[in-house]
This record gives structure tokens, C-alpha cells and sequence, in this order.
């Protein structure tokens, strides 16, 4: 890409969960534009690797378990070390596990919320007071169609991401003055590790094949396959381009039709 068509020439953009599947994919695609990206991971030996992969000067990682408000503030301090203040925060990093209801643990209850949910909240909690100082700022929040619908096994799951959703609603509000603007993506059933484990669950316990497990997974999305990390990444870029200022507090379902 000629460096005339980077439109996020000389911002610097945070993605969590970056180092796989969707958010190394958003990192990628946020890079190709012309950003300065921040990678964060619980790993820093594995966010790294994926930094150094995807740009060496234009990359660099830190490190942070979003379900923790001093790591994650100590993270962002040295992204803006490194790169200056966040103009755009991507909070991408999530975690599924399923369950029945009646036969929860309490543990996976509180893992899911804190991951998924209190996760983004300190993303943009510890990002957005600098965007208010610049009058500037693009919160893309990855939740899933599971913030939009329900679905069997997934209680928590489902309920952190449903708070996912009201949390951009109402931030997006708070801030529409201000030059910022909070969205969420929601993608279907996504080609990445977490659902490859779940139709190896489903194999292993409804002995189907893989074709007959993914099958059952793509069941309700009416193109019938799983949706490609790019294809989220593309989706969040383009809330991060001029020319959507008008674009907040929306939940943008990349999903094949599977939610109108």
C-alpha cells in the first residue's frame, strides 16, 4: 500500500488478545493503514513473537491479563511509553467455556465476566481519560452475536458479552461530544483456536465426525460457514477510518445474516 493511502498514518492503536486468531488479525489489518500497533497478550513471550511476525518498528508488545486493572494500567503506561498516547483501543481479548446451567461452577461464571467483560472496562477505562484531553478517540469493543442472542451452554459467556454491549451503548453516549467513538463488532462462529476446541468438544462428546460437529456449529448462520478473522478485522478497521465519525454505539454483527 502506498503510504498516501495510510489513513491511520501516525496513530497509535492498542489491540488486546492480539496474539492469535482475530486480534492478530486486527493488528495486521490496522498496521496495513498506517498505525503504530500496540499488541497486548498474557504472554509476552508469545505476543512477541507475533509483533516481530507482523512489523518489527511499526509492532512492539506488552503484556497484561485484562482481567487485572493494575496490569493493565501498567501495560498501557508503557504503550504510551512506546508509541505516545492511544488514539484507538481495540478490546479484542475474550475467553469461552461452556456449561449447563444447573451444573455452572462458580468459577467459570466469575472467569467469563472477568475476562470478557471487566476486560474491556479497563481497557477503556485506563485509555479513555487521555483520549478526553485530545478530543479524540476510536473504542472498537469485539463482543459476539452471543451479546445480540442467546445460545444454549454459554450462560456466562452470553451475559458478558450482553454486557458488553451496554457498556458501548452507554460510553458511546457519554463521550459523543468528544470526538470519540465507542462501537462494538459482533462476529458469528469465527475460524480461530477457541472454536476449533469447541467442535472437538462436540466430537468427543456426541461422537460425530468434524464435518458433522462444524455442521452443527454453522447450523444457524445462513451462509453456512464459519467467518474468517480478516473478515472481523476488516470490519473493525473501517470503524477506525475517517469517514465513519457518525458511526457510535452500534454492535455491528459480521455473522452471515445469522442476526438482523
Amino acid at each position: 500500500m502506498n503510504a498516501n493511502q495510510q489513513l491511520l498514518s501516525g496513530k497509535h492503536a492498542l489491540v488486546t488478545g492480539a496474539s492469535r486468531g482475530i486480534g492478530a488479525a486486527i493488528a495486521r489489518r490496522l498496521l496495513d493503514e498506517g498505525a503504530r500497533v500496540t499488541l497486548l497478550g498474557r504472554q509476552l513471550a508469545t505476543v512477541s513473537e507475533m509483533a516481530s511476525r507482523l512489523s518489527g518498528s511499526d509492532a512492539c508488545a506488552v503484556a497484561a491479563d485484562v482481567g487485572n486493572g493494575e496490569q493493565m494500567q501498567a501495560a498501557i503506561q508503557d504503550a504510551n511509553n512506546r508509541f505516545g498516547s492511544i488514539d484507538i483501543l481495540i478490546n479484542n481479548a475474550g475467553q469461552a467455556a461452556s456449561a449447563p446451567m444447573h451444573k455452572m461452577q462458580d468459577e467459570l461464571w466469575h472467569t467469563m465476566l472477568a475476562v470478557n467483560l471487566t476486560g474491556t472496562y479497563y481497557g477503556i477505562r485506563h485509555v479513555l481519560p487521555s483520549m478526553l484531553q485530545r478530543n479524540y478517540g476510536r473504542i472498537v469493543n469485539v463482543a459476539s452475536t452471543a451479546g445480540l442472542k442467546g445460545y444454549p451452554y454459554v450462560a456466562a459467556y452470553s451475559a458478558a458479552k450482553h454486557g458488553v454491549i451496554g457498556l458501548t451503548r452507554s460510553v458511546a453516549l457519554e463521550v459523543a461530544g468528544k470526538n470519540i467513538t465507542v462501537n462494538a463488532v459482533c462476529p458469528g462462529y469465527t475460524d480461530t483456536d477457541i472454536v476449533r476446541e469447541a467442535i472437538g468438544n462436540i466430537q468427543a462428546k456426541t461422537s460425530r465426525s468434524q464435518s458433522e460437529a462444524l455442521e452443527a456449529m454453522v447450523a444457524n448462520n445462513p451462509q453456512r460457514r464459519l467467518i474468517r478473522c480478516e473478515e472481523v478485522a476488516n470490519a473493525v478497521a473501517w470503524l477506525c477510518l475517517p469517514g465513519t465519525e457518525s458511526i457510535t454505539g452500534q454492535s455491528i454483527a459480521v455473522a452471515g445474516g445469522e442476526v438482523m
